[in-house]
C-alpha cells in the first residue's frame, strides 16, 4: 500500500503545523527557565533601560516605569532606614548606578514625546508627567521653574555634596586604619581570644568595609551628575521644543512656552524627587557608618539619653513662646511635648532596669533552689580565712567598667584573662590558676595592684575612657594628651581620647585599650613569677594529664628516680629562665637519664636543658633563625671554676666581691653596648659554671639568656659578637 505524502499550501510538509507548535512551546520552556535564574533576569532588564536611551517608548509604558521608578526609590529609601549596618546593603553602589542609569533611560524617553507631540497637549507624555506639572506648579509655569530649581539646587549642593564629602573621608580613613585593624585582629588569634574562623569573618568584613566606602566614594558622583544633568535636559526641552512649536506648528510664543514649560517641569519633578529620595538614602546610609542599630534607634535613642538635656529645651521653647509677637499657642504644645518626654523617658528606664534587676535575682533565686523564701545566710569557715588566692588583681572602684561595660572597641577585662589562660598554658606549658578580681575601695580609683600570692607584685594607674599610646621608635610624641609612663615596661606614654585613635595609627604609634594594659602587665608579672605559681599539686596534675601512651615512662622515672618534688623543682628552675615544660615527656627522658648518674637538682636541671636544646634556640633566635653569642672568656671560666666549693647541691660560688663587681661591669657595658646596635645577644659559658654565672646576670639583666655549649643544637645557626 502506497503511502502519500501530503503538504499544506505553504510547501511545508503536514506536519509542520505540529512542528511550529512544538518549536513555539521550546522557546517558551527556554523563556521560563531563564526567568528562574535571578542573573538573566537582571541582565534583560538592563538591556531594557538602554534600550529606552535610543529607541521611543509609548506613554502608557512610560506611565508604568515612572511608577516603578517612584517605588524603587522609596523601597530603598525604607530599607537604609531600617538596617542595622551600612555592610547590609553592599550591593547599594550597584544600585545606586542601576537607578540612575533607569532616571536617564526615562527621561531620554520623555524628551522625544516632548519634542515630537507636545504642540498637541500637555498629555502626551503620559499622565504621570501632566499630574506632576499640574499638582506642583498649580497652573503657573514660573511657579514650577523656581520649584523644580530648588529641589535640584538641594540635591546637588547639600545632599549629594554632603554624602559624597562623608564617603570620601569614610573611605580614606578606613583605608588608612585598616593596618590597625588587622594588627588588632591578629593579636586577638594570637591571644587565643579568638579562633581562627572568627579572625578569617573579622578580615572579610574588613576588606567588605573598605571597598564599600571605596565604592561609595565613586557612586556618589552618579548622583551628582544626575542632578546637572537634569537642569541640561530642562533647559533642551524648554528651548528646543518652544522652538518646534512656534516655527514648525505655528503656535504663539506664550502657548508653546507654557505648554512645553508644563511639560519639561513634570518630565523633571517625575525624575527629580526620586532622585532626591535616592541621595537622601545615600546620605543616611553614610552618615550611620559609626552608629549600630536602625536609624530610630541610632538617632531618636541617643538624641532622648539624656534627660536634663530635653529640660532645657523646654524651658528654652517655653521662654520663645513668651516673647512678644510670638503665637503662644504653636510653642506651647511643642514645649509640653518635649517636658513630658524628659519627665516620663528616665523614668521609664528605671522601671525597665528594676524589672530586668529584679528578674535576673529571680532567676539566681531559681536556679540556687531557693523557691520557698530567702535562703539562710550560711555562717562562713574560719578555715576560709586561711585560703590564700595565688593571683588577685585589685581594681579601684573608677575601673570597674572595664568588667561591666568596657569602652566601644575594647575586650571585656575578663574576657582577656580568658585568653590570657590559654595563651600561656600554650606557650609555658601548664594551666595557670585563676586570676580572683575584686574592688577595693581603698585604692585611688584609676588604680589597679596585682598581687601573687597575696603580695603585691605591681601597680599601675589607667584611664579607663582612655587609650594608650606609645610609640615603638622611642621617640617623642606629640599628640593631645595626658602625659603618662606605661606600667609593665616603664615606657613613655600618653593617655588619649578615643577620637584621636585614627590619627594615632596613622603615625605609626602602638595603640591599646586599657584592658590590654592590665593583661599585658598581668601576663609579665605571671611569666616572672611562673616557678612560685607551679605548685606540687599542679606537678601530680601534669603528670596525671599526660597522654595513655607516656603513663608508662611517668611511672618509670617517678617516683623510683625522682619524687614530684624533685620534679617540681626541676620544672620550676627551668620556668624561672622562662622555658617552657609543655614538652614534659622529653623532661622527664631527661630526668630519667640524669638520675642515675647525680641526685643533684641542680646537675638534673643542666642535663635536661641539653635535651631540650632544640626548643632553647629556636626561642634564642632572631627573626631570620641566627642565634647571635656573646662569649665568656677563658679567664673569667677559670675565675668562676675555682670560685665554686662543696659538692651536689651544697655546691656554692665564693668569688670576692670586688672580682664579681668587676664580672658585673663588663657584661652590663659589653650587652649595652650590643643593644644600641639593636642585638640580644645570649651569654655563652660552659656547662660547669652556667647556673652560678645565670643567678648573678639575673639579679642585674634578669632578661639575658645565659647558655651552655651543651645547649647548642647541632643545627642552629650561631654569630659571635663578641667576648667578655
Amino acid at each position: 500500500m502506497a503511502l502519500t505524502e501530503h503538504t499544506n499550501p505553504g510547501g511545508g510538509k503536514g506536519g509542520g503545523g505540529g512542528g511550529n507548535l512544538s518549536a513555539l512551546t521550546d522557546m517558551l520552556a527556554v523563556a521560563k527557565a531563564s526567568l528562574k535564574r535571578g542573573d538573566v533576569v537582571m541582565a534583560f532588564g538592563i538591556v531594557i533601560i538602554i534600550v529606552g536611551l535610543i529607541a521611543p517608548m509609548p506613554s502608557i509604558m512610560l506611565d508604568m516605569m515612572l511608577a516603578i521608578n517612584i517605588t524603587i526609590s522609596v523601597l530603598i529609601l525604607m530599607v537604609v532606614l531600617f538596617i542595622e549596618k551600612p555592610l547590609e546593603l553592599s550591593a547599594y553602589p550597584t544600585i545606586l548606578l542601576i537607578t540612575t542609569l533607569l532616571r536617564l533611560s526615562l527621561n531620554m524617553a520623555s524628551t522625544r514625546l516632548i519634542l515630537q507631540h507636545g504642540h498637541e497637549g500637555t498629555d502626551v507624555a503620559g499622565h504621570v508627567i501632566e499630574a506632576f506639572a499640574g499638582f506642583v506648579m498649580g497652573g503657573d509655569f514660573i511657579i514650577g521653574v523656581i520649584v523644580y530649581s530648588i529641589l535640584t539646587i538641594v540635591n546637588f549642593k547639600v545632599i549629594t555634596a554632603g554624602s559624597g564629602r562623608i564617603a570620601e573621608v569614610a573611605a580614606r580613613f578606613t583605608l588608612d586604619a585598616m593596618p590597625g585593624k588587622q594588627m588588632a585582629i591578629d593579636a586577638d588569634l594570637s591571644s587565643g581570644m579568638i579562633d581562627e574562623a572568627t579572625a578569617r569573618a573579622r578580615r572579610k568584613e574588613l576588606e567588605d568595609e573598605s571597598a564599600f566606602f571605596g565604592s561609595m566614594d565613586g557612586a556618589s558622583k552618579f548622583v551628582k551628575g544626575d542632578a546637572v544633568a537634569g537642569l541640561i535636559i530642562m533647559v533642551i526641552n524648554i528651548v528646543g521644543g518652544v522652538s518646534i512649536a512656534v516655527l514648525r506648528h505655528g503656535q504663539p510664543v506664550m502657548q508653546a512656552l507654557d505648554t512645553f514649560t508644563k511639560l519639561t517641569i513634570g518630565d523633571g519633578l517625575v525624575s527629580q524627587i526620586p532622585a532626591l529620595i535616592i541621595s537622601i538614602s545615600a546620605g543616611f546610609l553614610v552618615a550611620k557608618a559609626g552608629a549600630g542599630g536602625s536609624t530610630d534607634k541610632a538617632v531618636v535613642g541617643q538624641l532622648t539619653n539624656h534627660s536634663a538635656a530635653l529640660g532645657l529645651s523646654t524651658v528654652m521653647i517655653g521662654a520663645m513662646a513668651l516673647l512678644p509677637g510670638m503665637p503662644l499657642l504653636t510653642f506651647l504644645p511643642v514645649a509640653g511635648a518635649v517636658g513630658a518626654a524628659a519627665w516620663y523617658i528616665p523614668r521609664a528606664k528605671a522601671k525597665k532596669e528594676l524589672e530586668e534587676a529584679e528578674a535576673a535575682a529571680a532567676a539566681a533565686e531559681a536556679q540556687a533552689g531557693g523557691g520557698g523564701g530567702p535562703a539562710p545566710v550560711a555562717d562562713e569557715p574560719i578555715a576560709t580565712a586561711l585560703a590564700i588566692d595565688l593571683i588577685r588583681l585589685e581594681l579601684g572602684y573608677g575601673l570597674l567598667t572595664l568588667i561591666n561595660q568596657p569602652q566601644a572597641g575594647s575586650h571585656r577585662l575578663t574576657d582577656q584573662i580568658k585568653g590570657l589562660r590559654r595563651q600561656i598554658a600554650g606557650e609555658v606549658g601548664f594551666v595557670m590558676p585563676a586570676v580572683r578580681i575584686q574592688d577595693n575601695l581603698q585604692l585611688p580609683p584609676n588604680t589597679y595592684i596585682i598581687r601573687i600570692k597575696e603580695i603585691e607584685a605591681g601597680r599601675g594607674d589607667i584611664r579607663p575612657n582612655m587609650l594608650l599610646v606609645m610609640d615603638p621608635r622611642g621617640e617623642a610624641m606629640s599628640m593631645p594628651g595626658e602625659q603618662t609612663t606605661e606600667p609593665t615596661f616603664g615606657l613613655p606614654a600618653i593617655w588619649i581620647e578615643p577620637g584621636y585613635r585614627e590619627e594615632a595609627m596613622f603615625r605609626g604609634y602602638t595603640v591599646v585599650d586599657p584592658s590590654t594594659v592590665v593583661t599585658t602587665h598581668l601576663t609579665e608579672l605571671i611569666k616572672d613569677n611562673m616557678p612560685e605559681l607551679l605548685s606540687f599539686t599542679e606537678t601530680q596534675k601534669l603528670l596525671d594529664e599526660l597522654d595513655k601512651e607516656h603513663q608508662k615512662l611517668v611511672a618509670d622515672v617517678v617516683p623510683q628516680q625522682i619524687t614530684v618534688g624533685g620534679l617540681q623543682r626541676v620544672l620550676q628552675n627551668l620556668l624561672a629562665e622562662r622555658i617552657s615544660v609543655r614538652d614534659l615527656p622529653t623532661i622527664l627522658e631527661g630526668i630519667s637519664e640524669a638520675a642515675s648518674q647525680t641526685r643533684s637538682i641542680t646537675q638534673i636541671t643542666e642535663h635536661v636543658r641539653t635535651r631540650l636544646a632544640r626548643q632553647i634556640c629556636d626561642a634564642c633566635a632572631n627573626e631570620l633563625g641566627i642565634i647571635t653569642l656573646i662569649t665568656l672568656s677563658p679567664e673569667w671560666e677559670q675565675a668562676f671554676a675555682e670560685a665554686l666549693v662543696g659538692d651536689g647541691d651544697d655546691r656554692q660560688l665564693t668569688m670576692a666581691p670586688s672580682r664579681l663587681q668587676q664580672f658585673i661591669t663588663s657584661v652590663r657595658q659589653t650587652f649595652e653596648r650590643q643593644a644600641m646596635m639593636g642585638e640580644t645577644p645570649v651569654l655563652l659559658t660552659s656547662p660547669y659554671i652556667r647556673p652560678y654565672v645565670r643567678s648573678i646576670v639575673e639579679r642585674f639583666r634578669p632578661s639575658t639568656v645565659v647558655m651552655s655549649q651543651n645547649e647548642i643544637h647541632p643545627k642552629a645557626k650561631i654569630k659571635t659578637l663578641g667576648q667578655i
